[in-house]
């Protein structure tokens, strides 16, 4: 049942998490100096946390009539659950990337921790689940 629940927080945590940090933020949409194409860009990753959230949680909690269909179900849960976080600390690495842009604190990365942590509950709560 842990297990379980570090998938859900990890899932929340990109639902939620991606909507007030890349949406409803003066960061990002709501961020004058962003071109539109920018903002494309923003709500096409905000879309895919949101279906990878769901998925991450349909595959966490659908039941299992057996044990090979249980493990599928959690080998789909952390790779649903892992994939955005793990886009995440590699949009770092090209150059002239930010974590944050210049006006609001950059070119820091404070997103590292999160991206990890929440990317570990994933793979850690399919691990203690399977």
């Amino acid at each position: 049942m842990l297990g379980r629940l570090l998938l859900t927080i990890d899932a929340l945590g990109m639902c939620i998490g991606t909507l007030n940090a890349d949406y409803f933020s003066e960061t990002h949409m709501f961020n004058p100096k962003w071109p539109p194409h920018a903002k494309f860009h923003n709500v096409q990753t905000v879309g895919l946390a949101m279906i990878l959230s769901v998925m991450t949680l349909y595959y966490t909690w659908r039941p299992a009539r057996t044990r090979e269909l249980k493990r599928e179900f959690l080998f789909m849960s952390a790779l649903s659950g892992s994939i955005y976080w793990f886009a995440g600390l590699l949009s770092i690495l090209p150059p002239q990337t930010m974590g944050v842009d210049p006006e609001f604190g950059g070119p820091a990365f404070p997103q590292g921790r999160l991206f990890v942590g929440l990317m570990t509950c994933g793979l850690l709560g399919a691990w203690l689940e399977y």
